[in-house]
């Protein structure tokens, strides 16, 4: 699986975010289908089969990047020394 960038991953996830609002608000036939595509997106993107897979794939994503950027940011605190 090719990895999603992390900003595009938060894109994504906040879209996912707003819709699912939108939709348990206020349900119409719009905010069903900014749901459902939002959602197709994410599972997509995080190669997950359901949504509840994708957030935690997304999750699981999001810890990585942080790690990474910490292990880089010491890396570099290293060859600075």
């Amino acid at each position: 699986m090719i990895l999603p960038a992390e900003k595009e991953l938060r894109a994504v996830l906040a879209r996912f975010a707003q819709a699912r609002i939108e939709h348990d608000v206020r349900p119409t036939g719009r905010t069903s289908r900014d749901l459902e595509d939002s959602t197709y997106t994410l599972c997509v993107m995080t190669g997950a089969r359901t949504v509840e897979q994708a957030l935690l794939a997304a999750d699981a994503l999001l810890e990585r990047y942080g790690a990474e950027r910490v292990s880089s940011s010491r890396q570099d605190e290293t060859l600075a020394a």
